[in-house]
């Protein structure tokens, strides 16, 4: 499990898991390998999108903030939370 604890920790999406987009508001990631699915919001695309090893999880932050209305000052834990439930299914590394 990779353990968001530092939010200069950059993060990498795993190649293998693909992004499907279904409609405006609904999308999921998919591993062939097992099979296993996650749904998306918009918020979880955008950070889905911006995983790609480049960015930290406070400059996720700044990517949300500036997509998105009214961020909530929890949006930090929420992300962490995001990449914690990722990184369990082996979605995401650091």
């Amino acid at each position: 499990m990779t353990e968001i604890q530092n939010p200069k920790q950059k993060i990498i999406a795993n190649p293998n898991i693909v992004l499907r987009e279904e409609f405006e508001n609904k999308a999921f990631l998919y591993d062939p390998d097992t099979g296993d699915t996650f749904p998306l919001n918009p918020a979880g695309v955008l950070i889905w999108k911006h995983l790609d090893g480049n960015h930290t999880v406070d400059a996720l932050i700044d990517k949300i903030e500036q997509h998105f209305d009214n961020v909530p000052e929890s949006a930090m834990g929420h992300i962490r939370d995001f990449i914690e439930a990722l990184s369990e299914k082996g979605f995401v590394g650091k």
